[in-house]
Formats: structure tokens, C-alpha cells, sequence
């Protein structure tokens, strides 16, 4: 089988930086092969995905030298017409590859600028809406789409062109789990068909199924090995940013033999050694955490929400109580209304009919200044919230706005971006930092007002498996001290460690609503609304215990042992 990508000693800086993004990059794919690259943010992936089209160091300027042979071609002396049927590439910023009137439109483009036949044009636009999961909304306008379906729309405007390299920068950030899986199942079927598939990605299941897992660090190419060599090697991953399998984490505290990478090989190995034995599961009544005390801080009545440009009811009947200091995880799949109830919370959206009350005193009655020190909320996205020249003038905007000292401004200001840990960037551009470091700014700005309830829309996309951390640690830390936090997520690990109460939705309403434990005890129910347990949960259903992290399985299972 020949070679699909060459790339020799490749190096880049870009124009005004001061280290090279990546530095002697040498590596080989082979044509159909599935390559997976990890890594930290800020290791290089992104930079060397954009070499692999020519963007780098055509649009990205910069000192570049090595080379990047695509099909044994030069990719810099190729055109773009060439470069588009060769390599399709789906940006990390995957909402600035979106600039059609329709979704029908965006897919369209490409197969019509590659001058296709008016009856393939039209295959491909029913195919791969079809793939990926918007055939019913072609002719809605891609900023009405949620993020998630925002990310399939732009994953099926590359797939579209049906190139035959295809590299994919995060491409599952915004979905949910279901349609993670879909994603990934384009691995086997470009196979099928000889076609090469690199993609990024931080979390370590997507790469279980590769051929290969590159894995980066500060810009070098450090480790290069099937599934199985370099994944078993917890602490290696860990030094990348990325989050070990919980598989293999269990079987390594439990010094039990092998290391499985899936449930399903776990589970054989726990048969084939008798390492522990099935119990039958426990009433999830006693896991649930205590009872709200008082009324509730915030509640929904009967809420009804319709966007009113695109006639689409986006909400159907919502009654919700939420309590004082309550940590709550919001799931579902891409447009199940999640964001939008969000919206309902904070007065960013009205209901169409029905009240949302805060304090028992509906959300009308507020100004928006009042509503501002009551809840917080932050974006899924925080380019979409972040505008001001300097970190410390984003951060203090808020208080400016209400008009308080600013003496105090100051100090809140230092407040908050200690808790974010981004002392010493008060000076610095908020445009000029990571997606991690905007994501910080983002939430800092609202906790100067300090809220009582702050809402977070997907708070660890595009985050490296530290920053997870970091950033979900500083969450419970603010929930121990009094805030109510409500986070909408995919990410499913992230929801069973850290959130004691989810609220599932499906097509407009809740779906399921209870402490997580109970919640994820339900692995049928979860998988009608396109939701997959953690696989930890997965394995703690099976053997009848209650873990919902590797930490808490380990210690029911030692103290089984006793």
C-alpha cells in the first residue's frame, strides 16, 4: 500500500512568534489508513493539520521549512481546486467554514464548485444530510443551528466533497454521544473505500478503533504506536493532557492482570480470572443526594418556547425546581432544547408562554441588571461573549455596567481571575489567548457580579484533559462555596463526577430528571435520548456496585475484597 502523506522534518513559526508551533516533524500515512493524533492544547495538532491542506504556510503566515507530500505532490505548489479533491480539512473553529444562506447551500458548495453533474450534486447533498443527522433542516439558516448541528453541518459540507484524505481537527466536541459515534464510524466506511482518515481528538475512546495514535507535546511528534502500546501508558498520556482510559486505570489500581481498552474486554478478563464477583445492584433510592430544603431559588412553569423567525418549537411544557446550591449537569442529544431552557434562566430568552420565577418572583419583573447579580451565564462559545481590548477591562465590563466603585471593581476583578487562575494577563489581549484561556475570561466576567446561579454551556469544549480538570474543579469549588451550578455538557464523565443532580432532555421536554447515580443506573432510558454512560458507570452497572468514578469503584471493590 503506497503512501498518502509524507511529511519531512516539517517546521513552523508563525509570523510574530517567538517558538516554532511544530518542529521536525517527520512521519509516513499510509493510503486508508486511520491515524489519531492527541495531545495538550497548544501541542501542534492544529498547526499540523493545516500543513497537511496548504493552509499552513499559505493562509497562516509564517517560516516554514521541511516539506508535506500529499499523494507524492508538494501540497505549496499545488492548486486549491487540487488541493480541495485531495485533502478535505474540518477546522477545530468549525462555525468559520459556515457562510451559506442554508444548510442545503453549504453542502452544496463544494460538489458545485468541482463543476459536478446536477444529479450528483444532489446524491451528495441527500447522503450526507442524511450522515449527518440534518436531513429535516436543510432549509434552515446554519446560525438558527445549535453548536452541535452547527459541527455536523460543517462535517458534512467536507464530506461532501468526498476527498480522499480527510482531516478532521476535534470534530466531536459539540455532539453528543451518539453522534460521536456516527462520526467515528466514517473511519470504517473512507476504509472500505482506500480513503486515508486523520482526525484530533482528547478523548482517548475515539481512538481505540485507529491504526495509529500520534501523540504530541510542545510541538513535537513524541510518540507514534497502535492503540494498545500507547494507551496503556497512563502517565505518558497524562503529561499530554489527555485523560487516561478508565478501563485501565481500574485493572492498574486493582493490580489486576491485562489492560483492556473497552467495557466488553474488561468484562472478560474480570470472567476469564474471577477478579470480582457480580452483586446484585442496590436500590439507587439511598444514593440520592439530600433533599432541597425551601423553596426554590429558581422555577419553571409550563414553559413553552418558540423561535419565532423559524416556527420551531424548541421548548413543549417545562416544569423544573431548582434549589440553592445545587451542582446539575444538563444532558442531550444536538438540539434537544438545552440551550434554549438555559436562555429561559437568565431572561436571555422570554418564554412563549408559561413564567420562569427567581425568588418566587418572575423573571419580567427583573432588570437586567438585577437579573446579571442573580444569574450568570456563560457561553457555549466565548468569542460570542468576549469584546473588549484588554483581559482586565472584559473581566471588570460587568460591574462597569452597574456602576459600582472602582475600587471594588478592581478588587473583584483580582478576585476572579485568581479563581481562574489567570493572574498576570490583565493586560493582555482576551482575542490573543487559547480557547482555554478565552473560556477562563468568559467565566470570570461573570463571576464578578457574583452570582447566586451560574449557568455554563459546554465549559470543557475544546479543553485538554488538565484544563478539564482544572476548570470543573474550580466549578465545585465555587458550588462548595454557596453558587448553584448548572452546566450543559456532552461530555459524560465530566456530568458523573461532578454533577449530583441531571436533567435529561429530548425533543423539547424533559426526558429524565434525578441524582446522577439513579440517572445513570438507566442505561436503556439514557440511550433513547442518544446519551452512553461513562464506560467506568457501564462496567460499575454490570457488577451491581455504585461507582460513578474509578476512585469510588475501587474503593466498593476493596471493600467487597474485605
Amino acid at each position: 500500500m503506497g503512501s498518502a502523506i509524507s511529511i519531512k522534518d516539517l517546521t513552523f513559526t508563525y509570523q510574530g512568534g517567538e517558538r516554532s508551533a511544530i518542529r521536525s516533524i517527520q512521519g509516513e500515512i499510509s493510503e486508508g489508513a486511520f491515524i489519531v493524533m492527541m495531545g495538550h492544547g497548544g501541542a501542534g495538532k492544529s498547526t499540523l493539520c493545516c500543513a497537511l491542506n496548504g493552509l499552513v504556510p499559505r493562509f497562516f503566515r509564517g517560516e516554514c521549512r521541511g516539506r508535506v507530500l500529499v499523494k507524492g505532490e508538494e501540497i505549496t505548489q499545488l492548486r486549491v481546486a487540487e488541493i480541495s479533491r485531495l485533502v478535505g480539512l474540518v477546522l477545530q473553529d468549525f462555525e468559520a467554514q459556515l457562510f451559506s444562506t442554508n444548510v442545503e447551500l453549504e453542502i452544496a458548495f463544494g460538489p458545485e464548485n468541482h463543476c459536478l453533474p446536477q444529479a450528483e450534486i444532489g446524491r451528495r447533498i441527500h447522503y450526507y444530510l442524511s450522515f449527518v443527522g440534518l436531513e429535516g433542516l436543510c432549509h434552515r439558516e446554519p446560525a438558527s443551528l445549535s453548536g452541535g448541528q452547527k459541527q455536523r453541518l460543517a462535517i458534512g459540507s467536507i464530506l461532501a466533497l468526498e476527498p480522499n484524505i480527510l482531516v478532521m481537527d476535534e470534530p466531536t466536541t459539540d455532539l453528543d454521544p451518539q453522534g460521536q459515534e456516527e462520526i467515528l464510524s466514517v473511519a470504517s466506511s473512507l476504509q472500505r473505500e482506500k480513503r486515508t482518515f486523520l482526525i484530533v481528538g482528547h478523548e482517548p475512546e475515539t481512538a481505540i478503533q485507529a491504526d495509529e495514535i500520534w501523540l504530541m507535546q510542545d510541538g513535537e511528534l513524541i510518540s507514534r504506536g497502535r492503540p494498545d502500546e500507547i494507551l496503556e501508558d497512563t502517565l505518558k498520556l497524562e503529561s499530554c493532557g489527555i485523560k487516561p482510559l478508565s478501563t485501565i486505570e481500574l485493572f492498574q489500581k486493582m493490580d489486576w492482570p491485562g489492560r483492556p481498552l473497552t467495557v466488553h474486554s474488561a468484562i472478560a478478563l474480570i470472567e476469564e480470572h474471577r477478579l470480582a464477583q457480580r452483586r446484585r445492584p442496590k436500590s439507587t433510592s439511598n444514593t440520592s443526594c439530600e433533599s432541597p430544603r425551601g423553596a426554590p431559588f429558581l422555577k419553571i412553569e409550563g414553559v413553552r418556547y418558540t423561535y419565532p423567525s423559524l416556527d420551531v418549537e424548541a421548548l413543549r411544557g417545562i416544569d423544573l425546581s431548582i434549589y440553592e446550591g445545587e451542582f446539575i449537569a444538563l444532558l442531550g442529544q444536538n438540539g434537544s432544547g438545552k440551550t434554549t431552557l438555559a436562555k429561559q434562566l437568565n431572561g436571555l430568552l422570554k418564554p412563549t408562554s408559561g413564567h420562569v420565577l427567581i425568588q418566587e418572583k418572575p423573571t419580567t419583573k427583573y432588570s437586567r441588571c438585577e437579573l446579571a447579580r442573580l444569574v450568570g451565564y456563560v457561553f457555549q462559545n466565548p468569542d460570542h461573549q468576549i469584546f473588549a481590548r484588554t483581559v482586565k477591562e472584559e473581566v471588570g465590563f460587568g460591574l462597569k455596567v452597574l456602576e459600582e466603585d472602582p475600587k471594588k471593581i478592581e478588587d473583584r476583578v483580582a478576585e476572579a481571575l485568581e479563581i481562574v487562575e489567570l493572574q498576570g494577563y490583565e493586560e493582555k489581549i482576551p482575542f490573543t489567548l487559547t480557547k482555554g484561556e478565552r473560556q477562563r475570561v468568559a467565566v470570570a466576567s461573570v463571576l464578578t457580579a457574583q452570582p447566586q446561579v451560574i449557568i455554563l454551556d459546554e465549559p470543557t469544549t475544546g479543553l485538554d484533559y488538565r484544563h478539564q480538570r482544572s476548570m470543573m474543579g474550580m466549578l465545585e469549588h465555587l458550588n462548595q462555596k454557596g453558587h448553584t451550578i448548572i452546566i450543559i455538557t456532552h461530555s459524560m464523565w465530566v456530568a458523573s463526577e461532578y454533577a449530583k443532580r441531571v436533567i435529561v432532555m429530548k425533543d423539547g421536554t424533559i426526558f429524565s430528571d434525578g441524582p446522577t447515580r439513579e440517572v445513570f443506573s438507566n442505561e436503556a432510558q439514557l440511550n433513547e435520548a442518544s446519551l452512553r454512560v461513562p464506560p467506568i458507570v457501564q462496567l460499575s452497572n454490570w457488577l451491581g456496585t455504585q461507582a460513578l468514578t474509578v476512585e469510588e469503584l475501587v474503593q466498593e471493590l476493596k471493600g467487597y475484597d474485605r
